[in-house]
């Protein structure tokens, strides 16, 4: 199973593009990066066209937008870990003999809306009889877990603050992303408080974008290009859907669970990764898929990066994107921009940040507090 192409857009606030129109240009350079083009089917990974735009039937749209009408498709929801699900499902569709072109589109609009609204649409990746119904936003348990870490691992608030300063200067370099602005631990320390610990600079922005991958078997992949990715592994692994009832919050076993599949199918090992992107929607989301993936042992992964860890050429080298925090969070569509992106770095020839001569990377989406977690490991 190998990946034969990609293509994104710019994550940002595309008032003036509805889901056809970002479909399209992600698509349109997807072709730039192939020899030939015929999928036989389309995935698509979105969340939120149903509850924000009242629009089911995705996979029709993006078949239209595409001129691919006459293909089977359906659409992926695992809520903001709805991409890699995705990338998922089109892994399998190939790996049944079913088909061997198979195109995964991510898409998501959330910028027409105020933040009140697009806020409650979000807290529907959580436990809503049980936890949003009593206004606990997902901003707000996501809280209760970081301040749940810092108490527990003794860490302060300065100390997490990093991350996003590092994503930030990531993102800079990106022309992809959403947001392209340095910026210091004092900015995070002074931004606007959302759910106490965590502050405006923790979070991923609101943002619209799509991306598209194309997923092919053995058999056709060098007819469509001169650099083909495997993908090597597939893990996928769920938690508890309300955060009462988990048995350690700090230790998510979707992302365990996930990665473990992961590694086994690929052969591989954490230590072997040489880039990664994983999930950062919040400060704490970096540090728990971290710890979880086995990059760093539980409660070591904010010491590590106060250290210098993690950065461009280290082992692994992670989120050189700008992560969800800058590159932006289009939530369905995060997990195929994560498989781009590192398929990119493993050809050499992703435009911002990159490293040399990788041969093994992941891409972790996850949705929910770490609820539905897929892990893909690609090798050159």
């Amino acid at each position: 199973m190998y990946v034969a192409g990609v293509g994104m857009t710019k994550v940002d606030r595309h008032y003036d593009k509805g889901f056809q129109e970002l479909v399209y240009l992600a698509v349109k350079n997807l072709l730039n990066d192939v020899k030939e083009y015929s999928p036989q089917a389309i995935v698509v990974g979105n969340m939120m066209s149903s509850s924000l735009y009242q629009q089911d039937s995705l996979a029709a749209v993006v078949t239209d937008a595409v001129g691919l009408r006459g293909k089977g498709g359906f659409k992926v929801e695992a809520a903001c870990g709805s991409g890699g699900h995705a990338i998922a499902a089109g892994y399998a569709l190939i790996a049944s003999g079913l088909y061997d072109q198979v195109l995964v589109v991510g898409v998501e609009k959330m910028s027409d809306y105020p933040t009140s609204v697009v806020t409650l649409a979000l807290a529907q990746a959580s436990d809503f009889e049980h936890e949003a119904i009593y206004g606990a936003s997902f901003a707000a348990l996501n809280a209760l877990a970081m301040r749940l870490y810092m108490h527990k691992y003794e860490a302060k608030r300065e100390d997490l603050a990093l991350w996003p300063v590092r994503m930030h200067e990531h993102g800079s370099q990106n022309p992809y992303a959403q947001l392209r602005n340095r910026i210091t631990v004092e900015d995070v320390m002074k931004s606007a408080v959302i759910a106490d610990p965590i502050r405006l600079m923790d979070s991923a922005p609101i943002g619209d974008g799509a991306a598209a991958v194309l997923l092919t078997s053995e058999d056709v992949v060098r007819k469509l290009t001169d650099t083909p990715i495997q993908v090597a592994g597939v893990g996928l692994g769920s938690d508890g859907l309300d955060l009462a009832s988990r048995e350690d919050l700090l230790k998510p076993i979707s992302i365990v669970v996930a990665s473990e599949k992961a590694y086994k199918m690929a052969g591989i090992e954490p230590k072997q990764i040489d880039v990664a992107e994983i999930h950062d929607a919040f400060t704490i989301t970096a540090l728990l898929s971290i710890e979880g993936m086995g990059f760093a042992s539980f409660g070591e992964a904010w010491k590590l990066i106060r250290e210098g860890r993690f950065v461009a050429g280290d082992k692994p080298s992670l989120n050189l994107s700008g992560g969800l925090k800058a590159r932006g969070h289009p939530v369905g569509a995060t997990g195929v921009y994560q498989v781009a992106e590192v398929v990119m770095q493993l050809r050499g020839d992703f435009p911002g940040v990159k490293i040399s001569k990788a041969e093994i990377g992941a891409a972790m989406n996850t949705g929910g507090v770490a609820t539905l977690t897929s892990i893909i490991i690609l090798k050159r």
